[in-house]
């Protein structure tokens, strides 16, 4: 009988202070068919990002501690690893209307899974 390798997963990596908050997107990831990295903040994100090149969907809060947001975390992944797609939520309704940078989404809080889950495998299929 044939033996087939496992369909590699792709990563994503949730940034996200919030630890309830971080395990429901974790869920929300990995029920999607992705496999979740997970990162307390910004600079956590960027020292995993530093080290696993495998990772192509970032889905990040705005509001982080230790000085860098979302924001600034979507802005250095598209200056430093401009193919990872990036997905940016808050609950601050008046950052959706701000500038993201190229390649960049935006969800409102609290968002819908499905358009959330719809646009990581958008990203998926283009990576």
């Amino acid at each position: 009988m044939a033996q087939y390798a496992p369909l590699k997963r792709q990563l994503v990596l949730v940034v996200e202070d919030e630890p309830i908050l971080r395990m429901a997107a974790v869920d929300m990831v990995e029920d999607a068919g992705f496999k979740a990295v997970e990162a307390t903040d910004a600079t956590d994100a960027v020292r995993i990002l530093e080290t696993r090149p495998d990772i192509r969907i970032v889905f990040t809060d705005v509001d982080m501690p230790r000085g860098v947001d979302g924001l600034k975390l979507a802005a250095l992944i598209r200056e430093r690893w401009p193919p990872i797609h990036v997905i940016v939520t808050s609950g601050k309704a008046e950052i959706g209307r701000m500038k993201l940078p190229a390649d960049c989404v935006f969800f409102d809080k609290p968002y819908d899974e499905r358009r959330v889950v719809a646009e990581m495998h958008r990203m998926s299929r283009i990576c």
